[in-house]
């Protein structure tokens, strides 16, 4: 049986777009992968995500992960001190060159600050209104309808998960698969006491800034505890990287991830393409809920209990 592990990029800021997306088009390129790139559209409001700063365990993980070197002082001020700048209109032509070089784009988010920090508790409408905006400048910068959907920091609501059925999205990754979670598989989430069918794909690897500051560990060793956890086990697998991190400071242990896992005999792919691979009649209805991912501050997204709508 062939072994599949899915990219999935994720695009936070304009230095992300502008700087981490263009090297890890290069890296793919050199290693001869495709990837799902998952583009922030609207404003850069970084700056704005200190308000977390009274979230449990925001501070163990920015001292972890150092967030400065990561991020720049620049995009730390922006929405704050500095006007946060519109991504999608400077960003464009890098968002078309990854579609380009035979890449998936889909939709991130709007303003990755204002998404991740309120839709839990937002209003239906409040929710189309952000994800309305990010579609039509999706449209606008590719020329067509986006085909895939991956929540900013794996928050989402009910009404977020009924729109991208409204758009006729076939798949999307807007959650985690749970510490605990054995059935790790893609499911068709409850909204409402519906399955809905646009069928969610988790992430189900920890990322690298998860993993790194715990017990003293670097980015090789956290490549290597990656590496050691997929050597043996399903033969399915997502995972998840930040262009802002993945892409540039972390890009040495990511490629030591990208040659590792070709070593293990995955095939590494898309979204779309991990979605051809189900058989659709035996996907199971899932309800979600709120959990904790270690390594990551506050709740996200999680698959929950099977369910018979």
């Amino acid at each position: 049986m062939s072994r599949h592990l899915t990219l999935k990029v994720d695009v936070d800021t304009l230095r992300g777009t502008l700087e981490g997306v263009p090297r890890l088009l290069d890296l793919f390129e050199r290693h001869g992968i495709s990837a799902t790139f998952l583009f922030s559209l609207g404003r850069d409001h970084t700056g704005r995500a200190l308000k977390r700063a009274f979230r449990p365990g925001f501070f163990a993980k920015v001292q972890r992960t150092s967030v400065v070197e990561h991020y720049g002082i620049r995009t730390l001020l922006y929405g704050t001190l500095l006007p946060g700048p519109d991504i999608g209109a400077r960003g464009a032509d890098v968002m078309r060159e990854t579609a380009g070089r035979g890449h998936e784009a889909g939709i991130h988010t709007w303003d990755h600050t204002l998404w991740q920090d309120n839709v839990r508790r937002r209003s239906a409408r409040w929710t189309w209104r952000q994800m309305t905006r990010a579609h039509d400048r999706f449209v606008d910068v590719f020329g067509h309808a986006p085909s895939t959907h991956g929540a900013a920091g794996w928050q989402i609501n009910d009404d977020a998960l009924r729109q991208l059925d409204t758009w006729g999205m076939r798949y999307a990754s807007d959650g985690r698969v749970a510490d605990d979670e054995a059935d790790r598989g893609a499911f068709r989430p409850v909204a409402g006491g519906r399955a809905l069918d646009c069928i969610q794909i988790p992430s189900t690897l920890p990322t690298l800034d998860e993993l790194i500051g715990i017990d003293g560990r670097d980015a090789s060793a956290a490549a290597d505890l990656l590496l050691a956890r997929t050597v043996e086990g399903v033969d399915d697998e997502l995972f998840t990287l930040p262009a802002e991190l993945d892409g540039m400071k972390l890009r040495p242990a990511f490629e030591r991830l990208l040659v590792g896992w070709k070593e293990q005999g995955f095939a590494l792919g898309t979204l779309g393409e991990a979605f051809d691979r189900l058989d659709l009649a035996t996907v199971p209805a899932r309800r979600w809920r709120w959990g904790e991912i270690a390594g990551r501050s506050g709740e996200l997204m999680v698959s929950g209990d099977r369910a018979s709508p």
